[in-house]
Parts: structure tokens; sequence; C-alpha cells
């Protein structure tokens, strides 16, 4: 116990006695006086002895206190001075007024009246938000800092050993790849045993190289699958070589006169390696659904990155699919007591086109079937197609509005949406969620978003078109087909639009299909008239091309002027126009539409993915045929534009 406690508590007996000894001297007087005054003579005495020992107490109470705070002051100034924590004062101005020694090595000498901003970058924006807590490096060392407004106050606290703990944990999280070899068994078939072999061995070779640079563990799981376990770091690494894997397997092998390509999903994220192997299957369906030849990046947080697709999708389907998907969709269509078909907003050709296939797949089912077209937004491209199905009586009958098919819905409707698989692209997304069964058929490269839980899906990139892909099912009904006139030919001249009259994204299967349509009355003349253009729409076109200016490595621009307005139509065929010129390997064009929205429109023949391009700017499309809107000043578009061109040709994209 302390001292002054100590006699603090002697005093307080002290005083009790004197009390009980003055109360026994007063009756004590009462009897014998002598007594009484001999008694207080003797408590006059202590009294003054009780009173120097009180002054003595409070002296050393006195002492104490003066001893104690001059231990606290100097504890708090050996703590500002001597603490391994930034403390920094500002004034109103934002200015630095003082700070402690631990800060001097980050401070100018003469750092006083000096801007906050001009010694620590970029932190007078955080304070003048209010905010109360902002991080900064400071000579590769990270700091929190606590901003305390009300005195103007900066605690700078040293949290590098828990970023680098925190980022070692990171770098050794678990990364599961599945790598894919996309046309393995296409290209081998009919070689002989020893070269097929000496071709898996160059393929098996590179993959081990490759995982024996990168510290991953690859294993086998089948002839043309391998697993690839690896940690972020070596993910991390991957992604700056932007996985050159590919390019180099297709080199290779292309050495051997057979290209083989890869696709590769990869799973990564905090998470359990059950979730990472469905994360990693998930991202190969996506890759392998993007046409091949390129790896995508899951994150468990739903991000995903692609790299790689430079190359044109090889045509590996086989009639025994076609065959299976068109029996299987005759099944659902049996058990619906109506078909409702949908395209995209905006239908072209090609969506026409297919629509009109699906209601012959329904009629010869017996099976009632509508097709949904939004008459507001009919495309000038299909103008002349619907004024001839307008005429057609029987085949006009099976056209309905939006609202109609809304309104007309039942338990055993089946939806089956033609050319897209965005529930934001497609011409009423009410029906999407109001109906339980949905089938997709489409041809485009799948992206992120996409339908959920189809019942049937039949998506083959590789094919020229969706009216081509409706073809084949078409074949393989098993009733007899009888079609019309007109229904056959907009079925072709769906397949001749998106192959530019068979010009790209053209293989064997294309001409069978346009072979089957023509010998059910197809008409090709019709296509022509149907395709005509007014002279207006061509001299509005040559306008826009003649802005045209090539930008790097054979990527041609064309910008409207800030003044003109051209439809998605017109814009597209520009940009079919710029690809026939010499020298040109991809071509965009830009211009505003009437909703204020930038329009791009991005061709190619194979070389350049433009895909990817339009991807970085949150569009998307095929290998050589893509596009996307963008909400912003046409100048802004542009430049943003040619960042992303510069992106892919420096070898990849992220999304």
């Amino acid at each position: 116990m302390p001292k002054f406690l100590m006699n603090r508590w002697h005093g307080l007996h002290v005083t009790l006695l004197f009390t009980a000894a003055a109360l026994f001297i007063g009756l004590l007087t009462i009897y014998q006086w002598m007594l009484g005054v001999v008694g207080f003579l003797i408590l006059a005495f202590l009294l003054i002895y009780v009173l120097q020992a009180r002054k003595a107490f409070e002296r050393d109470l006195e002492k104490y206190i003066q001893t104690l705070s001059h231990r606290v002051n100097k504890a708090g100034e050996e703590a500002v001075t001597s603490l391994p924590i930034g403390i920094v004062l500002y004034d109103e101005e934002y200015q630095v007024q003082w700070a402690n020694p631990f800060m001097m090595n980050y401070l100018p000498r003469e750092f006083l009246g000096l801007p906050l901003n001009d010694v620590f970058e970029d932190i007078s924006s955080p304070i003048r938000k209010g905010e109360t807590e902002t991080e900064l490096t400071l000579s590769d060392r990270h700091y929190t800092i606590y901003i305390k407004h009300d005195e103007r106050l900066l605690y700078f606290f040293d949290m590098t050993e828990t970023k680098e703990t925190q980022s070692l944990y990171e770098e050794e999280q678990t990364v599961i790849g599945l790598v894919y070899l996309d046309n393995f068994d296409e290209v081998t078939q009919g070689m002989d045993d020893q070269i097929r072999s000496s071709l898996m061995s160059h393929v098996t070779t590179s993959l081990n190289e490759w995982a024996e640079e990168h510290q991953i563990l690859l294993r086998s799981i089948s002839s043309d699958r391998f697993i690839a376990v690896m940690n972020k770091k070596a993910l991390k690494q991957l992604e700056k070589t932007r996985f050159e894997l590919l390019d180099y397997v297709r080199d290779v092998t292309g050495k051997e006169k057979v290209s083989i390509t890869l696709s590769i999903g990869i799973g990564s994220g905090d998470s359990s390696l059950r979730e990472l192997g469905s994360l990693a299957q998930s991202s190969l369906d996506l890759a392998l659904g993007r046409g091949g030849d390129q790896v995508a990046i899951k994150e468990t947080n739903g991000k995903v990155r692609f790299y790689g697709g430079k190359s044109n999708a090889m045509e590996k389907r086989t009639r025994v699919r076609a065959r299976v998907i068109s029996h299987a969709l005759r099944d659902f269509v049996l058990e619906s007591d109506q078909v409702i078909i949908m395209g995209h907003k905006n239908p072209d050709m090609d969506a026409i086109g297919a629509a009109i296939g699906v209601l012959k797949v329904a009629e010869v089912n017996n099976t009632d079937a509508y097709v949904v077209v939004d008459p507001n937004e009919i495309n000038p491209d299909v103008k002349k197609l619907m004024e001839e199905v307008g005429d057609h009586e029987y085949l006009w009958s099976q056209f309905i509005t939006p609202e109609e098919a809304f309104d007309d819905l039942t338990r055993h409707t089946l939806l089956v949406v033609v050319d897209t698989h965005k529930p934001s692209m497609v011409i009423e997304p009410r029906l999407v969620d109001a109906v339980d069964r949905v089938v997709v058929l489409d041809h485009h490269r799948r992206g992120e978003e996409f339908i959920k839980d189809p019942v049937l899906v039949y998506m083959e990139p590789y094919a020229s078109s969706t009216a081509e892909l409706v073809t084949e099912l078409l074949e393989y009904q098993p009733h007899k087909l009888s079609m019309d006139e007109l229904e056959s030919t907009a079925m072709l001249a769906g397949i001749i639009v998106d192959t530019k009259s068979f010009a790209i994204r053209t293989g064997s299967r294309t001409f069978d299909a346009a072979s089957f349509l023509k010998s059910h009355g197809a008409d090709t003349t019709t296509v022509q008239r149907l395709l005509k253009e007014d002279i207006d729409q061509y001299v509005r076109r040559s306008h826009l091309i003649e802005r045209a200016t090539i930008y790097r490595d054979g990527m041609a621009v064309a910008k409207a002027s800030e003044e003109e307005m051209y439809d998605q139509i017109l814009i597209a065929q520009a940009a079919d126009t710029l690809l026939t010129m010499n020298d040109v390997k991809g071509s965009f064009v830009l211009s505003k539409r009437s909703d204020g929205k930038v329009s791009i429109s991005a061709r190619s023949l194979g070389e350049v993915n433009v895909q990817l391009i339009m991807e970085a700017l949150g569009g998307g499309g095929h290998l050589t045929n893509a596009a996307t809107q963008l909400d912003s000043a046409l100048d802004e578009a542009e430049e943003r534009l040619k960042q992303a061109i510069d992106e892919y040709l420096e070898g990849g994209t992220e999304e």
C-alpha cells in the first residue's frame, strides 16, 4: 500500500480515538474537575500532534502526485517521440504543422507549412471527404492512416507485415485448371498411329515444359484432357504472359501440318477444392462455348476473365449431335400445348429465318406455334421479308406481339429462344421468367450472361448461323417435311446474310444446309430482292466510309460526325464494306444513335478477333462479327475503342 494511503488509514483511527477521549474527559470533568483539566491538556497536546501529522500527510500526497504526473508526462513524451507510430498535425489549410520523430524519415528537411499532398500523395482527398481511415505506401512500407478531424491529427500505423502475410496467403491459394485439346480427335482422324503418337508427344512435351516452368502439377485424366493444380502466384504469372501456351502449342503442332488448339478452364478464389473444381469445369464449358482456343478464369465472386481466342473456331460438329438435339426438341414440342419462338431485339434475317424453321418443327409435330415480333422494333434489314410474310396469310397468322404472347401463356408452354442466349437481349425478357421450360438455339460464342436453367441448349459457335442449325434439326424430324417457298427462302436468307454470301464462317455443313433448303423451294433470286437497299442508304453509308482512317496494324476506324445519326444496320453495313478494302484486317464504325448512345460495329475476316475487342467495351459477338453500345460521348467512345485495340494487339484481353 502506498505510504500516503497508509497515513490516511492511521489518521482515521487517531481521529476516532481523539473524539472518544474528548467525550470521556468531558464526563470526567463533571465529577473530578482537576482530572478533567489534566485530560484536556493531554487532549490539546494530542490535537497539536494530529494537525502536524495531517500537514505531513498532505505534503507527502502532493509530492507523490507531482512525481506521478512527471512520470506520466515523461512516459507520454517518450511514446510520442519513440514509439514506431507516426503522428502528424495539420492546420486548416491542410498544411503540416508538426510531426513526431518517427515521421522525419518521410518528410522533407523543411516540412513545416508544406501542403499534405506534397508530402503524402493524395492524402488530403480522403480528409476532405470526411473519411476516418485510409491507406498509403511510403518507402515500400504500407501504412494504415487514422484521421482525427477534430484534432486535425493523423496516426500512421505500419501494416507492412500484415499486408505481406495477407499477400502470401493469397499467393498460396490453390487454383484448379482443366486443359482440353479442342480438336485432337477431329484432326487426327485417319492418321497413322505413329504420326498420331508423334503429334500427341509434341503436345504433351509442350504442356509438361509449361507446367515445370510455372511450378504446376499437371496430370493427364484422358487422351485429350489434363488437370492442372497451381497456386495464385503461378496464375498471376500466367496472366502476365497472356497464356502464351495457346500460341505455342498451335505453332508447334502447325509444323506437323495440323494445328491443335487448347482450351483451359480455371477456378480460382477462396473456396473448397470441390467448388474450385466446379468453377474450373464451368470455365472450360464457357471457353468451349465461345469457340475454344482460349482461357476462361472464373473467380468465386463470379468475375470472369478471358485470354486467347485468336484463331477461328474449327468446324467439328457431328451429325449425331444434330440428330440427338432434333429428337430431344421434338419430345419437348410434343409435351407442350403450344410453342412460343422468340429472337433478339431488332431481329435480323437470321433470327427471323431460324424462328420460321422452328415453326416448321412444331408444325410437323402437330403443335401450335407462334413467333414473337415487336412491330415497333422491326429491323430495316428485314422490312422487305416482313412485308412478304404479311402478304402470306397462313404464315402471318403465326406472328404475334409480345403482349399477346404473354397473355396466352399456359403451364405447358415451351419457349424457344433463337439467335441469342442472353436474357437481356430477347424481345420480351418477361417471357423467359414466366415460362418453366426454355430451349436455347444459338450460334454465337457463349458469354457470361446466360438464360437460367434451360431444358435444352444447342449452341454451336462453329455454325455459320442459327438458321443453319435449325435447318439441320428439320432434316432429322421423323415426319415428312413440306416447306413453302417463302419459309425456305427466309431461312436461306439468314444463312446468306450471316456468311456474307458464303464468304466467311462457312463450312461444309453450311453448304449442306443451303442445298437442303434449295431442294425445298428456296429461291436465291428472291433472297437478293429481299436484301436490296435504297440508294439513299447507299449514299449515307458512303459518307460514313469516307471518314475512315487506318489506326494501326490494319485496323480501320470510321467515326461519324457529331451531327449525324445512323441506325445499327447501316453502321454494320459500313463495317462490312470497309473490310473489302486492301490491307484492312479489322473494321470499326462508330456513330451516335437516336437514343443518345454510341454504337460500334466491328468486322474482320478472322485474322483479328473483334469479339475480344468488343467484349472489352461491354459488348460481344463472333470472332469476325461483333458490336457494342456505349453510353458516352463520341470522342470518348473512339478513345476507349483505340485503347481496347491497343490491349488486344498486346496479346490478350480481360473481362
